[in-house]
């Protein structure tokens, strides 16, 4: 048997030392297919990477997920590597090893492989690898449909629970000077903040949850009523109540990546689509103090208001000045309005987009609707519910006799959850949760007491401006009667005049009349003389 078996390598090696490659190659190739007629059994490679080797295939890279959780309990040689984008050790298949699946009833059998570059290159080649599946071709149906679907779907989601989550944030554009160089840069996301530390009531947070969780699993339903795979969420109250916060938790409860967008880095409309673009799936898009990034509220209305010729030929000017200004933001509402709902926001899926802002009224109706902003959040000053969490979070107390105290003083006085935070936090090794609360009831009287005096200035500043508003109506009352008084005063002094007038005219008249009849009787008298 040992005599045949070397004189059989014997003879293999000096054929393929002889024989020229392209008959080698032409006896191997019919040999396979006249082989297949008899094999009963069907191959599937998926390789590491296809076509021009520029991206890592995303199959090989879920089926490496999938078997690392099956090889890991079967396989009796492992590797363990940490991939990219990962921050837990993976085990993986090592070369030539093979594992048997189970799916259905149906066993397939999987082999992690590598194709060695063969022949002289004056550059390095990198070895090829691959996974080969084999089974039955009787299950041809059931294992190339059902199985793979299975294999990719788990294979992605393990993927996901094992990646590193990043915060990414954008710059200026003219920082990319480079071709095909992404817009963003990023860092590990590791802030520790979770919907059970959030300082909020139960039922408002168990209802944010239930949306959340509700969002993520809705693929087939936003397909089935035509809609991007998108949901926008609207955060806004006092600063200190937690916006951030609430961010930071959301992306914990989903395993979603962050995008902290920062418009006034953004130099147009067409950059702003570019960056959407480069966005993943599986990610929250964050704009915080949108009111405060850029001008965008009030555009309509200064647009309304410059009717006349004269003031729109004034606007042109204005913004040909801008559009020469270096280093200025040129993003317009209609650009972000786009961004948020437009044909571009399809490009890819499960997303959220998310606002912040600590004055909703200042923001454009249109921008914050409905199908652009789903869900409206405020997050308010501190309740008692929310007091609970953090004496919770930061005392460890369920209960303790100050909490009646305090639940009363939160009814009259409001004070950010931030602030309560701040004075629960012990200062010193020595500090017991007693002080703590002291120190929180303290402020929360400085804080009643100041709201209370700022009530009273405000209600003096109200009667103090109600007076000068009395005064001031009853001025231009006063001011509206002179007027008219002056001017009744007038006629009255032109019809004295007038009556003066006729008068005097009357008298020479009389004294005409007078002296007639007394030259009459002087001429009378002259003629008796006669």
């Amino acid at each position: 048997m040992g005599s045949t078996i070397a004189s059989f390598m014997f003879f293999w090696a000096i054929f393929r030392q002889y024989c020229p490659y392209e008959v080698r190659h032409f006896l191997t190739k019919y040999t396979q297919r006249i082989m297949s007629f008899f094999y009963p059994y069907i191959k599937v490679s998926v390789h590491e990477y296809t076509g021009d080797r520029l991206k890592r295939s995303d199959a090989y890279a879920a089926v490496e997920a999938y078997l690392s959780i099956n090889s890991s309990k079967t396989a009796k040689r492992l590797k363990a590597e940490v991939t990219k984008d990962s921050s837990n050790l993976v085990l993986t298949m090592d070369e030539y090893e093979r594992v048997t699946d189970v799916f259905q009833g149906i066993q397939v059998r999987w082999v992690a492989s590598k194709v060695v570059p063969h022949g002289q290159s004056m550059y390095p080649q990198q070895e090829k690898r691959y996974y080969r599946l084999t089974f039955h071709k009787r299950y041809r149906e059931i294992v190339t449909g059902a199985y793979l679907k299975h294999v990719m779907k788990e294979g992605k989601e393990i993927k996901a629970r094992n990646r590193q989550r990043k915060l990414y944030t954008n710059g200026s554009g003219s920082k990319w000077p480079f071709y095909k160089q992404s817009m963003w840069s990023h860092i590990v996301f590791e802030h520790p903040a979770t919907f059970e530390t959030m300082a909020l009531d139960p039922d408002r947070k168990q209802d944010i949850i239930e949306d959340l969780l509700t969002f993520s699993k809705s693929k087939d339903f936003y397909a089935r009523i035509g809609k991007a795979w998108k949901r926008g969420y609207l955060l806004y109250g006092p600063p200190g109540t937690g916006k951030s916060t609430m961010i930071a938790a959301m992306a914990n409860l989903l395993n979603y990546d962050v995008y902290d967008l920062e418009l006034t880095a953004v130099k147009d409309n067409t950059e702003l689509r570019k960056l959407l673009i480069e966005t993943t799936s599986k990610s929250i898009i964050v704009i915080e103090d949108i009111d405060c990034s850029l001008d965008l509220t009030g555009q309509r209305n200064k647009k309304e208001e410059k009717s006349s010729e004269d003031d729109k030929e004034k606007l042109e000017k204005e913004t040909r000045k801008e559009v020469k200004e270096e280093g200025s933001s040129k993003v317009t509402l209609s650009g972000l309005l786009n961004f948020i709902d437009g044909l571009w926001s399809a490009c890819g899926g499960e997303r959220l987009i998310v606002f912040t802002t600590n004055y909703v009224e200042k923001l454009d109706p249109a921008l914050i609707r409905r199908g652009r902003m789903d869900k409206h959040i405020e997050l308010s000053y501190c309740s008692f519910e929310a007091f609970k969490v953090l004496a919770r979070n930061y005392l460890k107390l369920e209960a303790h006799p100050l909490f009646d105290k305090i639940e009363e003083l939160l009814k009259e006085t409001k004070i950010t959850p931030a602030d309560v935070g701040e004075n629960l936090m012990p200062k010193s090794p020595l500090a017991d949760p007693a002080k703590c609360l002291s120190n929180l009831i303290q402020a929360l009287e400085e804080a009643k007491e100041a709201a209370m005096k700022a009530e009273k200035e405000a209600a003096m500043k109200a009667e103090k401006e109600a007076a000068e508003t009395v005064d001031k109506q009853a001025d231009t009352k006063k001011t509206e009667k002179e007027p008219t008084t002056t001017a009744a005063n007038g006629e009255r002094a032109d019809t004295t005049t007038k009556g003066h007038v006729k008068e005097d005219a009357r008298q020479p008249q009389e004294n005409g009349d007078a002296r007639k009849p007394s030259e009459n009787g002087h001429a009378e008298s002259r003629l008796e003389l006669a």
